[in-house]
């Protein structure tokens, strides 16, 4: 079932085009990578579908409502986590999910420990923010944003800074929630991590998509490295 779809997606700032022409669609139960060098234009595609900047041209679909037309219909079973997750460090873990649930209708207690379960903070959902490593940190981020049941998660960066273990417990956690049917969009300049729990990529430069397929036709069926066949099909050595 088709969770997110964008058509022809544009927006202009002044004569300056940022992104162009720009569909695609996210299944549910799929995880897309994002991937793009720096500047390309990741981060404003984000925000055209949450709808935190306007559209110049196109439209964006989630199930099968337009955002523009429908926004608050549309968005409400959408969670985000654009750059760094929006975190009160001087609370509890606990007390932070219950400022979240309380923008919501109807989030239970129940619900609320179930998140806590989902993303593996039980042993330290009362404990100060601040007290934190920078992966739990992520892992609390990703429990409000799944706290509405979504439908559709976007994570902007989400291993961007985290140590081995604390990648691998978010890679994990990624497949766990596209499991669950939860339809995924990744933005991420670790192209090994997209290998690890992404079934497509979307390749992105100047503001246009120059590539989207599944990672064996990524890869020549796995004939390049998933940093070789960048190079090759996007033009850059260097992803940001």
């Amino acid at each position: 079932m088709e969770v997110l779809k964008c058509v022809k997606l544009e927006k202009k700032v002044k004569d300056k085009i940022l992104v162009q022409d720009i569909s695609f669609s996210v299944n549910q139960g799929e995880v897309v990578g994002l991937v793009g060098p720096n500047g390309a234009g990741k981060t404003t595609i984000i925000k055209l579908i949450l709808g935190l900047v306007k559209i110049t041209k196109g439209n964006v679909y989630i199930n099968g409502l337009d955002i523009e037309k429908n926004f608050v219909k549309a968005i409400e079973k959408v969670g985000a986590i654009v750059e760094n997750p929006d975190l009160y460090m001087y609370l509890s873990g606990y007390d932070n999910l219950k400022i979240t649930a309380n923008n919501y209708k109807n989030i239970s207690k129940e619900r609320i420990n179930e998140v806590i379960k989902i993303v593996g903070l039980e042993n330290r959902i009362k404990d100060k923010v601040s007290t934190y490593s920078l992966g739990m940190r992520q892992r609390l981020g990703i429990a409000e944003a799944i706290i509405n049941n979504p439908q559709l998660l976007i994570l902007d960066e989400p291993t961007n800074g985290l140590d081995v273990e604390g990648i691998i417990e978010i890679r994990n956690l990624i497949k766990d929630l596209s499991k669950k049917g939860i339809a995924i969009l990744v933005s991420t300049h670790n192209l090994s991590e997209i290998g690890n729990i992404c079934s497509r990529i979307i390749a992105v430069k100047n503001g246009k998509i120059v590539e989207d397929s599944d990672i064996d036709n990524f890869t020549d069926g796995g004939r390049l490295s998933l940093e070789d066949a960048f190079i090759k099909k996007v033009g850059e050595n260097k992803i940001d």
